[in-house]
Protein backbone atom coordinates (compact mmCIF):
# COMPACT_ATOMS: atom_id res chain seq x y z
CA UNK A 1 0.00 0.00 0.00
CA UNK A 2 1.24 3.31 -0.76
CA UNK A 3 1.33 5.17 2.40
CA UNK A 4 2.62 8.33 1.34
CA UNK A 5 -1.42 9.63 -0.02
CA UNK A 6 -3.00 7.80 3.47
CA UNK A 7 -3.10 10.28 6.34
CA UNK A 8 -4.57 9.53 10.13
CA UNK A 9 -4.48 13.21 10.96
CA UNK A 10 -7.28 15.47 9.56
CA UNK A 11 -5.15 18.86 9.78
CA UNK A 12 -2.33 17.11 7.34
CA UNK A 13 -4.97 15.70 5.10
CA UNK A 14 -5.79 19.32 4.68
CA UNK A 15 -3.17 20.86 4.07
CA UNK A 16 -1.60 18.03 1.30
CA UNK A 17 -5.09 17.99 -0.41
CA UNK A 18 -6.88 20.89 0.19
CA UNK A 19 -4.71 24.11 0.59
CA UNK A 20 -2.34 23.40 -2.72
CA UNK A 21 -5.15 23.22 -4.92
CA UNK A 22 -7.00 26.32 -4.25
CA UNK A 23 -8.21 27.36 -7.66
CA UNK A 24 -8.70 24.01 -9.10
CA UNK A 25 -11.84 21.53 -8.50
CA UNK A 26 -11.66 19.56 -5.76
CA UNK A 27 -14.14 16.71 -5.18
CA UNK A 28 -14.55 14.81 -0.98
CA UNK A 29 -15.86 11.31 -1.54
CA UNK A 30 -17.10 10.11 1.49
CA UNK A 31 -16.60 6.32 2.09
CA UNK A 32 -19.36 5.02 5.27
CA UNK A 33 -20.43 1.75 6.40
CA UNK A 34 -18.47 -0.45 4.57
CA UNK A 35 -19.16 -4.29 4.61
CA UNK A 36 -17.80 -6.34 5.43
CA UNK A 37 -14.39 -4.88 4.71
CA UNK A 38 -11.71 -3.08 6.34
CA UNK A 39 -11.49 0.29 5.70
CA UNK A 40 -7.49 -0.63 4.57
CA UNK A 41 -8.36 -2.93 2.67
CA UNK A 42 -10.78 -1.01 0.94
CA UNK A 43 -8.43 1.92 0.56
CA UNK A 44 -6.10 -0.93 -1.63
CA UNK A 45 -9.15 -1.57 -3.73
CA UNK A 46 -9.44 1.91 -4.88
CA UNK A 47 -5.75 2.96 -5.50
CA UNK A 48 -5.63 0.33 -7.69
CA UNK A 49 -9.13 1.59 -9.48
CA UNK A 50 -8.88 4.76 -9.07
CA UNK A 51 -7.65 5.70 -12.51
CA UNK A 52 -9.59 3.43 -14.52
CA UNK A 53 -12.74 4.61 -13.25
CA UNK A 54 -12.23 7.94 -13.61
CA UNK A 55 -10.58 7.40 -16.80
CA UNK A 56 -7.60 9.88 -16.50
CA UNK A 57 -4.28 9.90 -14.54
CA UNK A 58 -4.17 13.43 -14.72
CA UNK A 59 -5.25 13.37 -10.68
CA UNK A 60 -3.69 14.04 -7.18
CA UNK A 61 -5.72 12.14 -4.90
CA UNK A 62 -5.28 11.31 -1.07
CA UNK A 63 -6.83 9.44 1.87
CA UNK A 64 -8.28 10.79 5.22
CA UNK A 65 -8.84 7.41 7.27
CA UNK A 66 -11.19 8.31 10.82
CA UNK A 67 -11.00 5.01 12.66
CA UNK A 68 -12.98 6.14 15.44
CA UNK A 69 -15.97 7.27 13.12
CA UNK A 70 -15.47 4.53 10.50
CA UNK A 71 -15.09 6.71 7.93
CA UNK A 72 -12.75 7.05 4.55
CA UNK A 73 -12.74 10.42 2.93
CA UNK A 74 -11.11 10.13 -0.65
CA UNK A 75 -10.30 13.40 -2.13
CA UNK A 76 -9.62 14.30 -6.22
CA UNK A 77 -8.30 17.15 -7.95
CA UNK A 78 -6.21 17.73 -11.50
CA UNK A 79 -2.95 18.16 -11.51
CA UNK A 80 -3.15 21.05 -14.09
CA UNK A 81 -6.46 21.65 -15.01
CA UNK A 82 -9.63 19.82 -17.08
CA UNK A 83 -11.40 21.22 -20.21
CA UNK A 84 -14.61 19.97 -20.62
CA UNK A 85 -13.98 16.97 -22.42
CA UNK A 86 -11.73 15.97 -20.47
CA UNK A 87 -13.59 16.76 -16.84
CA UNK A 88 -14.68 13.35 -15.44
CA UNK A 89 -18.05 12.39 -13.94
CA UNK A 90 -17.31 11.98 -10.58
CA UNK A 91 -20.75 11.06 -9.72
CA UNK A 92 -20.75 8.29 -12.54
CA UNK A 93 -17.60 6.71 -11.82
CA UNK A 94 -18.35 6.23 -7.67
CA UNK A 95 -21.77 5.06 -8.60
CA UNK A 96 -20.61 2.58 -10.99
CA UNK A 97 -18.11 1.85 -8.74
CA UNK A 98 -20.93 0.62 -6.12
CA UNK A 99 -22.49 -1.20 -8.52
CA UNK A 100 -19.25 -3.29 -9.45
CA UNK A 101 -18.51 -3.84 -5.73
CA UNK A 102 -22.22 -5.21 -5.13
CA UNK A 103 -22.35 -7.35 -7.83
CA UNK A 104 -18.28 -9.20 -7.98
CA UNK A 105 -17.02 -8.36 -4.48
CA UNK A 106 -20.08 -8.57 -2.52
CA UNK A 107 -19.33 -5.25 -0.76
CA UNK A 108 -21.52 -2.81 -0.13
CA UNK A 109 -21.08 0.97 1.35
CA UNK A 110 -23.03 4.53 1.46
CA UNK A 111 -20.72 7.48 -0.17
CA UNK A 112 -21.57 11.43 -0.61
CA UNK A 113 -19.57 13.51 -3.03
CA UNK A 114 -18.75 17.43 -2.01
CA UNK A 115 -17.44 19.32 -4.88
CA UNK A 116 -16.14 22.78 -4.95
CA UNK A 117 -15.00 23.93 -8.75
CA UNK A 118 -12.93 26.98 -7.65
CA UNK A 119 -11.67 28.07 -5.06
CA UNK A 120 -9.45 31.69 -5.48
CA UNK A 121 -11.01 34.09 -2.57
CA UNK A 122 -12.31 31.12 0.17
CA UNK A 123 -9.32 30.01 2.64
CA UNK A 124 -8.61 26.42 2.73
CA UNK A 125 -10.29 25.82 5.92
CA UNK A 126 -13.49 27.27 4.92
CA UNK A 127 -13.21 24.66 1.46
CA UNK A 128 -12.64 21.95 3.37
CA UNK A 129 -15.53 22.27 5.97
CA UNK A 130 -17.78 23.49 2.42
CA UNK A 131 -16.62 20.22 1.04
CA UNK A 132 -17.31 17.16 3.96
CA UNK A 133 -20.63 19.15 4.70
CA UNK A 134 -21.95 18.65 1.35
CA UNK A 135 -20.55 15.29 0.94
CA UNK A 136 -22.91 14.35 3.97
CA UNK A 137 -25.64 15.77 2.92
CA UNK A 138 -25.32 13.86 -0.59
CA UNK A 139 -24.65 10.74 1.23
CA UNK A 140 -28.33 10.70 1.69
CA UNK A 141 -29.78 10.52 -2.15
CA UNK A 142 -26.71 9.82 -3.68
CA UNK A 143 -28.13 6.29 -4.57
CA UNK A 144 -30.15 8.09 -7.13
CA UNK A 145 -28.34 11.24 -7.84
CA UNK A 146 -24.74 9.51 -9.10
CA UNK A 147 -27.03 8.76 -12.38
CA UNK A 148 -28.81 12.85 -12.24
CA UNK A 149 -25.80 14.98 -14.19
CA UNK A 150 -27.07 18.28 -14.65
CA UNK A 151 -25.21 19.57 -11.48
CA UNK A 152 -22.40 18.03 -13.05
CA UNK A 153 -22.73 20.37 -16.22
CA UNK A 154 -22.78 23.06 -13.80
CA UNK A 155 -19.77 22.00 -11.81
CA UNK A 156 -17.72 21.56 -15.49
CA UNK A 157 -18.71 24.83 -16.07
CA UNK A 158 -17.54 26.66 -13.29
CA UNK A 159 -14.40 24.20 -13.15
CA UNK A 160 -12.72 23.68 -16.70
CA UNK A 161 -9.92 26.42 -17.27
CA UNK A 162 -11.54 26.91 -20.62
CA UNK A 163 -12.43 30.89 -20.61
CA UNK A 164 -15.61 31.31 -21.96
CA UNK A 165 -17.60 34.49 -21.26
CA UNK A 166 -19.22 36.82 -23.55
CA UNK A 167 -19.04 40.74 -23.07
CA UNK A 168 -21.82 43.86 -24.11
CA UNK A 169 -19.63 46.61 -25.05
CA UNK A 170 -20.38 50.11 -23.31
CA UNK A 171 -20.43 52.53 -26.11
CA UNK A 172 -19.91 56.41 -25.33
CA UNK A 173 -20.90 59.11 -27.75
CA UNK A 174 -18.82 62.38 -27.35
CA UNK A 175 -20.67 65.37 -28.20
CA UNK A 176 -17.95 67.29 -29.04
CA UNK A 177 -16.63 64.86 -32.10
CA UNK A 178 -20.01 63.22 -32.52
CA UNK A 179 -17.91 60.03 -32.56
CA UNK A 180 -19.26 56.43 -30.57
CA UNK A 181 -16.63 54.72 -28.77
CA UNK A 182 -16.27 51.38 -26.58
CA UNK A 183 -15.14 52.49 -22.80
CA UNK A 184 -15.68 48.94 -21.41
CA UNK A 185 -18.47 46.45 -20.92
CA UNK A 186 -20.65 44.19 -18.82
CA UNK A 187 -19.68 40.94 -18.56
CA UNK A 188 -22.04 37.84 -19.14
CA UNK A 189 -21.98 34.11 -18.57
CA UNK A 190 -21.67 32.41 -22.25
CA UNK A 191 -19.90 30.34 -24.65
CA UNK A 192 -20.38 26.69 -25.51
CA UNK A 193 -21.96 25.58 -22.30
CA UNK A 194 -24.76 28.11 -20.98
CA UNK A 195 -25.94 31.02 -23.22
CA UNK A 196 -26.85 32.74 -19.94
CA UNK A 197 -26.59 33.41 -15.98
CA UNK A 198 -30.27 32.06 -15.53
CA UNK A 199 -29.83 29.34 -17.26
CA UNK A 200 -26.66 28.14 -15.26
CA UNK A 201 -28.54 28.77 -12.17
CA UNK A 202 -31.74 26.56 -13.05
CA UNK A 203 -29.20 24.14 -13.34
CA UNK A 204 -27.94 24.34 -9.75
CA UNK A 205 -30.00 21.89 -7.19
CA UNK A 206 -32.36 24.12 -4.56
CA UNK A 207 -30.43 22.98 -1.85
CA UNK A 208 -27.46 23.99 -2.58
CA UNK A 209 -25.53 27.89 -1.64
CA UNK A 210 -26.62 30.06 -4.12
CA UNK A 211 -24.53 32.73 -2.81
CA UNK A 212 -20.83 30.37 -3.10
CA UNK A 213 -22.03 29.92 -6.88
CA UNK A 214 -22.53 33.56 -7.74
CA UNK A 215 -18.85 33.89 -6.02
CA UNK A 216 -17.70 31.06 -8.18
CA UNK A 217 -19.58 32.71 -11.21
CA UNK A 218 -18.06 35.80 -10.36
CA UNK A 219 -14.40 33.80 -10.18
CA UNK A 220 -14.91 32.29 -13.40
CA UNK A 221 -15.71 35.99 -15.16
CA UNK A 222 -12.71 37.74 -13.56
CA UNK A 223 -10.31 34.65 -15.00
CA UNK A 224 -12.18 35.28 -18.25
CA UNK A 225 -11.31 39.04 -18.53
CA UNK A 226 -7.67 38.81 -17.81
CA UNK A 227 -6.06 41.68 -19.18
CA UNK A 228 -8.84 43.16 -20.75
CA UNK A 229 -9.27 46.89 -21.56
CA UNK A 230 -11.42 49.66 -20.16
CA UNK A 231 -14.39 49.32 -17.32
CA UNK A 232 -15.32 45.71 -16.94
CA UNK A 233 -18.85 45.49 -14.87
CA UNK A 234 -19.94 42.13 -13.33
CA UNK A 235 -23.41 41.65 -11.69
CA UNK A 236 -24.09 40.43 -7.91
CA UNK A 237 -27.06 40.73 -5.72
CA UNK A 238 -26.99 42.30 -2.89
CA UNK A 239 -27.56 39.45 -0.10
CA UNK A 240 -24.97 37.38 -2.17
CA UNK A 241 -22.26 40.02 -1.69
CA UNK A 242 -23.02 40.53 1.81
CA UNK A 243 -22.88 37.42 2.88
CA UNK A 244 -19.44 36.78 0.84
CA UNK A 245 -17.94 39.53 1.63
CA UNK A 246 -18.60 40.54 5.06
CA UNK A 247 -15.19 38.72 5.79
CA UNK A 248 -12.63 41.32 4.73
CA UNK A 249 -9.85 38.71 3.86
CA UNK A 250 -12.05 37.28 1.56
CA UNK A 251 -12.26 41.43 0.06
CA UNK A 252 -7.96 41.25 -0.08
CA UNK A 253 -8.17 37.78 -1.97
CA UNK A 254 -10.65 39.54 -4.47
CA UNK A 255 -8.13 42.37 -4.76
CA UNK A 256 -5.38 39.99 -5.19
CA UNK A 257 -6.90 37.80 -7.76
CA UNK A 258 -7.59 40.78 -9.97
CA UNK A 259 -4.20 42.00 -9.30
CA UNK A 260 -3.08 38.77 -10.30
CA UNK A 261 -4.75 38.71 -13.61
CA UNK A 262 -3.66 42.08 -14.58
CA UNK A 263 -6.86 43.82 -14.37
CA UNK A 264 -6.85 47.42 -12.61
CA UNK A 265 -8.89 47.56 -10.04
CA UNK A 266 -10.29 51.10 -11.02
CA UNK A 267 -11.05 49.40 -13.59
CA UNK A 268 -13.76 46.44 -12.08
CA UNK A 269 -17.21 48.05 -11.70
CA UNK A 270 -19.62 45.62 -9.65
CA UNK A 271 -23.62 46.13 -10.59
CA UNK A 272 -26.12 45.24 -7.62
CA UNK A 273 -28.59 44.05 -8.94
CA UNK A 274 -32.22 44.95 -8.31
CA UNK A 275 -32.75 43.00 -5.33
CA UNK A 276 -33.78 43.11 -1.51
CA UNK A 277 -31.42 42.87 1.02
CA UNK A 278 -31.23 41.90 4.68
CA UNK A 279 -28.27 43.53 6.88
CA UNK A 280 -28.08 40.63 9.71
CA UNK A 281 -24.36 40.30 9.72
CA UNK A 282 -22.33 43.47 8.02
CA UNK A 283 -24.36 46.50 6.43
CA UNK A 284 -23.88 46.70 3.05
CA UNK A 285 -22.28 50.07 2.87
CA UNK A 286 -19.51 48.85 5.10
CA UNK A 287 -18.70 46.00 2.91
CA UNK A 288 -19.07 48.16 -0.35
CA UNK A 289 -16.58 50.53 1.25
CA UNK A 290 -14.01 47.91 1.72
CA UNK A 291 -13.77 47.36 -2.10
CA UNK A 292 -14.04 51.25 -2.39
CA UNK A 293 -10.61 51.69 -0.45
CA UNK A 294 -9.21 49.25 -2.99
CA UNK A 295 -10.57 51.47 -6.02
CA UNK A 296 -13.41 49.43 -6.78
CA UNK A 297 -16.81 51.17 -7.83
CA UNK A 298 -20.40 50.43 -7.83
CA UNK A 299 -23.31 50.35 -10.50
CA UNK A 300 -27.10 50.56 -9.70
CA UNK A 301 -28.58 48.40 -12.54
CA UNK A 302 -32.12 48.59 -13.90
CA UNK A 303 -32.49 51.90 -11.78
CA UNK A 304 -35.74 53.23 -12.55
CA UNK A 305 -38.74 55.63 -11.42
CA UNK A 306 -39.62 52.55 -9.19
CA UNK A 307 -36.82 50.95 -8.78
CA UNK A 308 -35.32 49.24 -5.35
CA UNK A 309 -32.04 50.37 -6.16
CA UNK A 310 -32.83 54.05 -4.65
CA UNK A 311 -32.15 52.49 -1.63
CA UNK A 312 -28.81 51.39 -2.94
CA UNK A 313 -27.98 54.93 -4.35
CA UNK A 314 -28.93 56.56 -1.41
CA UNK A 315 -27.29 54.02 1.18
CA UNK A 316 -23.80 54.10 -0.97
CA UNK A 317 -23.73 57.85 -1.86
CA UNK A 318 -20.59 58.49 -3.91
CA UNK A 319 -19.23 55.01 -3.69
CA UNK A 320 -22.55 54.57 -7.29
CA UNK A 321 -20.26 55.65 -10.11
CA UNK A 322 -22.95 54.52 -13.00
CA UNK A 323 -26.64 54.61 -13.05
CA UNK A 324 -27.93 51.55 -15.44
CA UNK A 325 -30.77 52.75 -16.48
CA UNK A 326 -34.13 50.55 -17.20
CA UNK A 327 -35.03 50.75 -21.01
CA UNK A 328 -38.28 50.20 -20.51
CA UNK A 329 -38.31 53.78 -19.18
CA UNK A 330 -37.77 54.98 -22.68
CA UNK A 331 -39.96 53.02 -24.89
CA UNK A 332 -42.17 55.79 -25.80
CA UNK A 333 -43.42 57.73 -28.35
CA UNK A 334 -43.91 62.00 -27.49
CA UNK A 335 -47.04 62.08 -30.09
CA UNK A 336 -48.71 59.30 -28.56
CA UNK A 337 -47.92 59.51 -24.92
CA UNK A 338 -47.21 63.37 -23.54
CA UNK A 339 -47.49 62.49 -20.05
CA UNK A 340 -45.04 59.53 -20.15
CA UNK A 341 -42.50 61.85 -22.51
CA UNK A 342 -43.12 64.43 -19.81
CA UNK A 343 -42.14 62.34 -17.07
CA UNK A 344 -39.43 60.46 -18.53
CA UNK A 345 -38.00 64.08 -18.87
CA UNK A 346 -38.15 64.38 -15.25
CA UNK A 347 -36.57 60.94 -14.14
CA UNK A 348 -33.81 61.92 -16.77
CA UNK A 349 -33.34 65.07 -15.31
CA UNK A 350 -33.38 64.06 -11.49
CA UNK A 351 -30.31 61.07 -13.10
CA UNK A 352 -28.63 63.74 -14.00
CA UNK A 353 -28.72 65.46 -10.53
CA UNK A 354 -27.50 62.39 -9.40
CA UNK A 355 -24.92 61.54 -11.29
CA UNK A 356 -23.34 64.86 -11.18
CA UNK A 357 -23.71 64.76 -7.33
CA UNK A 358 -21.22 61.59 -7.69
CA UNK A 359 -19.51 62.54 -10.62
CA UNK A 360 -21.05 59.48 -12.22
CA UNK A 361 -22.30 58.06 -15.63
CA UNK A 362 -25.62 57.58 -16.85
CA UNK A 363 -25.80 54.23 -19.20
CA UNK A 364 -28.79 53.61 -20.80
CA UNK A 365 -29.04 49.32 -21.61
CA UNK A 366 -30.77 47.87 -24.43
CA UNK A 367 -32.00 50.89 -26.57
CA UNK A 368 -33.45 49.57 -29.33
CA UNK A 369 -34.34 52.22 -32.06
CA UNK A 370 -32.28 54.69 -33.86
CA UNK A 371 -35.48 57.77 -32.11
CA UNK A 372 -34.81 56.83 -28.78
CA UNK A 373 -30.75 56.50 -29.07
CA UNK A 374 -30.85 60.24 -30.60
CA UNK A 375 -33.69 61.24 -27.95
CA UNK A 376 -31.03 60.64 -25.26
CA UNK A 377 -28.32 62.30 -26.85
CA UNK A 378 -29.91 64.88 -27.26
CA UNK A 379 -30.78 64.97 -23.20
CA UNK A 380 -27.36 64.32 -22.50
CA UNK A 381 -27.14 60.93 -21.81
CA UNK A 382 -23.97 59.53 -23.75
CA UNK A 383 -23.30 55.90 -22.47
CA UNK A 384 -25.18 52.76 -24.07
CA UNK A 385 -25.20 49.19 -24.20
CA UNK A 386 -27.33 48.69 -27.65
CA UNK A 387 -27.14 46.22 -30.51
CA UNK A 388 -27.74 48.80 -32.79
CA UNK A 389 -24.04 50.21 -32.12
CA UNK A 390 -22.43 47.09 -30.90
CA UNK A 391 -23.58 43.24 -29.85
CA UNK A 392 -22.06 40.62 -27.39
CA UNK A 393 -18.81 39.26 -28.16
CA UNK A 394 -16.59 37.07 -26.93
CA UNK A 395 -13.89 38.65 -24.42
CA UNK A 396 -11.19 37.23 -26.86
CA UNK A 397 -13.10 39.51 -29.83
CA UNK A 398 -13.69 42.23 -27.59
CA UNK A 399 -9.61 42.72 -26.68
CA UNK A 400 -8.83 41.94 -30.58
CA UNK A 401 -11.10 44.61 -32.02
CA UNK A 402 -11.27 47.03 -28.93
CA UNK A 403 -8.35 49.64 -30.44
CA UNK A 404 -10.39 49.22 -33.77
CA UNK A 405 -14.18 49.80 -31.41
CA UNK A 406 -13.28 54.01 -31.86
CA UNK A 407 -14.08 57.05 -33.14
CA UNK A 408 -17.29 55.81 -35.00
CA UNK A 409 -19.08 59.13 -36.83
CA UNK A 410 -22.46 59.71 -35.78
CA UNK A 411 -23.32 60.30 -39.20
CA UNK A 412 -21.97 57.04 -40.46
CA UNK A 413 -23.30 55.24 -38.05
CA UNK A 414 -26.71 56.76 -39.10
CA UNK A 415 -25.77 55.88 -43.06
CA UNK A 416 -25.28 52.26 -41.77
CA UNK A 417 -28.09 52.06 -39.74
CA UNK A 418 -30.32 52.63 -42.58
CA UNK A 419 -28.67 50.67 -45.43
CA UNK A 420 -28.28 47.65 -43.16
CA UNK A 421 -30.54 44.56 -43.06
CA UNK A 422 -32.85 45.22 -40.19
CA UNK A 423 -32.74 41.31 -39.02
CA UNK A 424 -28.96 42.00 -38.72
CA UNK A 425 -28.70 45.58 -37.35
CA UNK A 426 -30.65 44.29 -34.18
CA UNK A 427 -29.15 41.58 -33.41
CA UNK A 428 -26.12 40.60 -30.75
CA UNK A 429 -23.79 39.94 -33.97
CA UNK A 430 -23.94 43.51 -34.98
CA UNK A 431 -20.86 45.49 -34.98
CA UNK A 432 -21.28 48.50 -36.29
CA UNK A 433 -17.23 49.79 -35.98
CA UNK A 434 -16.44 46.73 -37.66
CA UNK A 435 -18.52 47.08 -40.72
CA UNK A 436 -17.49 50.71 -40.82
CA UNK A 437 -13.91 49.79 -41.31
CA UNK A 438 -15.04 47.09 -43.72
CA UNK A 439 -16.73 49.78 -45.58
CA UNK A 440 -13.25 51.09 -46.94
CA UNK A 441 -12.08 47.61 -48.18
CA UNK A 442 -15.11 46.21 -49.92
CA UNK A 443 -17.28 48.21 -52.39
CA UNK A 444 -20.84 49.90 -50.77
CA UNK A 445 -22.79 47.73 -53.59
CA UNK A 446 -21.78 44.45 -52.25
CA UNK A 447 -23.67 44.64 -48.64
CA UNK A 448 -23.21 40.41 -48.18
CA UNK A 449 -20.02 40.72 -47.78
CA UNK A 450 -20.07 43.75 -45.78
CA UNK A 451 -22.74 42.79 -43.01
CA UNK A 452 -22.10 38.81 -43.45
CA UNK A 453 -18.89 38.03 -43.90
Amino acid sequence: MNKDIIYFDEEIFKKRHIAPHRGKPIFLIRFEQLNPIQINDFVEILIDEIHFLLNTVEIDFGFYIDNKNNLLLLSISPLNGWEEKDFPNIDNAVGKFLDQCEKERNISFRFGIGRTPCNYISESDEIYRELLESSKKNLIDNLTRWKWTFFNRANTYLATSSKEALIQPTVYFDPNTKTFSVKGGEVFIGGGIYNSYKELIQDIPPDQDIDRFELLILEKLILAVEECPGILKFNISPQSFIDIFKDSKKVKRFYGLLLNKKIKPENVRLELVEKPYEEKEAKLKDVCKQFWDFGISFAADDFGVRSQSHQVVLELGIMIKEFKLDPLSFQFKQDEDQIKFLDNLAFIDYCQHLANNRDAIITAEAVEDIDTLEFLIEHKIYHFQTNLICGKMTVQDYKTFYPIMQNLPFDEFKSIYHSTPKEFICSSKNNTFLIYKKMKFFPKNNPEKIFFD
